[in-house]
């Protein structure tokens, strides 16, 4: 999990004490079994944060027990006890963005609060990932029943998911949803995020990440017996199957121009193709049933396999061999060799004579670098890049006043569907309160509803300050919300890069002004 990531795991674990020991104590990664010291002790982990949610005085544990005996409920094995939601933070978000394990804590925090109402919960946040990844993640684990009423969630779609003794369903709605919270939460705390709502190009399941993981190390002792007896190493890089298969497909699908010439292709390598109710999946010799496009990932399914046909179809009539796009200004700044501001060496003379040099040495270099782009960028006069500085500029506001008004809409469509969730929830009262026969009944009716009913006529006030006559589906609000969530998601990806293409020119800009400026004074002196 190297981006912002969201994952979920249910577990029939009775043993509540076992979530709290996973995430307070090192455990191995492969068999998930608690890590022991020479004395056969637990070893407590080096630096994380933790936090119960909703148990009072007790341990999350003894407060999960009791709650599950007060309503009868998780008594059986098969039943979900818990669920673990795992929310996992871009490394590059600590350099880039300041986030550090207190910032994570305090935003899984109030994500679990504002989305797991009702469910006591343990909150936990680790500053590396067991793949050494560097980054930050946040563990959410829920007892599966609910202890109080709760508002109604926008990922229910039952009336008896808001009361107490209830458990938690994690449906494909429910993830939907919360995959979406989660790209807001990473926006608006200025941190980087991809788009949760749509489906991975190289789709990697936990089964497969795991085979690699134990594959690699096989590997990597196998290459150090070899090395150590002086013998060649044939491959550094461990590949499962799913690995060899989707390079076996791109192979074959870089220029087939038809769905038989693809099939055809693959045959050749021994693997059949089979398409079946509008899916494609892929089958091996060494395997009896085959794979589904869909553990492969998106670019194996049948919309990207039938596209590329018409990309190699188009690619043959035109006689051109394929040829990458030109480089943009994102490949410019994912160089490896970037360009810094030149420092000041006036000051840097204050801190001695040895910073001094090292000053006058780093913006040599960065002076040349920026000369460099100058010319690879095609400029051909500084006012030429003071042009481009000012388009980037431009570009960078107009994308910013864009999200705004994207964040507006979603403001104001959340709004509209919470109050649609008010009224379709409080409706009951109006049919209840015709059904009283008597006055006193009605108006004892009323003060026994009256939160509904000051619930109700809000909602009302509120469609009717819209003007509104008939209210959408839940479903269908909830949709829109997902697709303004999307756009902003979208313009933000693009905004990053464009902030990052403007320091860069203005950075480049910066030191040629420093380059020449300086030479300019020099220049001067020497005529007088």
């Amino acid at each position: 999990m190297l981006l912002a990531m969201f994952k979920h795991i249910s577990s029939k674990n009775a043993d509540y004490s076992a979530a709290e020991a996973y995430l307070t104590f090192e455990h191995d990664e492969f068999t998930m079994k608690p890590t022991l010291d020479e004395n056969g002790r637990l070893i407590p982990r080096q630096d994380y944060r933790i936090s119960m949610l909703n148990c009072g005085d007790e341990d999350f544990a003894i407060a999960c027990l009791r709650a599950n005996l007060r309503y009868g409920k998780n008594q059986k094995r098969e039943d979900v006890k818990s669920h673990h939601y795992i929310i996992s933070f871009d490394p590059k978000d600590v350099p880039d963005h300041g986030l550090n394990v207190d910032l994570a804590q305090s935003l899984g925090e109030k994500f679990c609060k504002e989305h797991f109402p009702g469910h006591q919960a343990i909150v936990c946040t680790h500053p590396d990932g067991h793949n050494g990844s560097g980054n930050v993640h946040v563990h959410i684990v829920i007892n599966s029943l609910r202890i109080m009423e709760v508002p109604f969630m926008p990922y229910m779609d039952r009336p008896c998911d808001i009361q107490p003794g209830m458990k938690h369903r994690c449906t494909n709605a429910a993830m939907e949803y919360l995959r979406s919270e989660v790209m807001e939460m990473c926006h608006d705390a200025g941190l980087y995020q991809i788009d949760l709502l749509n489906g991975s190009k190289t789709r990697v399941t936990e089964r497969e990440y795991w085979a690699k993981k134990k594959g690699q190390l096989a590997l990597d002792a196998e290459n150090a017996a070899l090395a150590k007896q002086g013998l060649p190493i044939k491959q550094t890089k461990f590949e499962t199957d799913k690995d060899k298969l989707r390079e076996e497909i791109r192979m074959a699908l870089s220029d087939a121009v038809s769905y038989e010439d693809f099939a055809e292709k693959l045959l050749r390598r021994g693997i059949t193709v089979k398409e079946s109710r509008g899916r494609l999946s892929y089958l091996t010799p060494d395997r009896t049933r085959p794979i589904t496009a869909r553990k492969l990932g998106d670019d194996f399914d049948k919309t990207a396999v039938f596209a590329a046909f018409v990309r190699n179809a188009k690619q043959v009539r035109t006689k051109t061999p394929l040829v990458h796009s030109a480089p943009t200004m994102q490949d410019f700044i994912k160089q490896q060799n970037t360009v810094n501001r030149m420092v000041d060496v006036d000051a840097a003379k204050a801190k001695g004579r040895g910073y001094e040099n090292w000053a006058k040495k780093y913006n040599l270099k960065n002076a040349s670098r920026a000369f460099v782009l100058y010319q690879e960028m095609g400029f051909d006069s500084p006012e030429a890049l003071a042009a481009a500085c000012d388009a980037a500029h431009e570009k960078l506001s107009d994308i910013r006043t864009k999200m705004k008004t994207i964040e507006a809409a979603i403001k104001e469509k959340k709004e509209f569907r919470d109050q649609a969730t008010n009224y379709h929830k409080t409706r009951y009262v109006v049919d209840e309160l015709k059904a009283c026969k008597t006055e006193k009944a009605r108006q004892k009716y009323r003060d026994d509803h009256d939160g509904d009913f000051i619930i109700l006529n809000a909602a009302k006030r509120y469609f009717d300050s819209k003007g509104l006559k008939k209210l959408p589906s839940h479903k269908a609000l909830q949709t829109e919300v997902e697709q303004l969530i999307k756009e902003k998601n979208e313009l933000y990806n693009q905004y990053q890069t464009a902030r990052d293409e403007a320091r860069r020119l203005d950075t480049i800009r910066h030191n040629i002004d420093q380059t020449l400026g300086g030479r300019q004074e020099r220049k001067q002196e020497q005529e007088r």
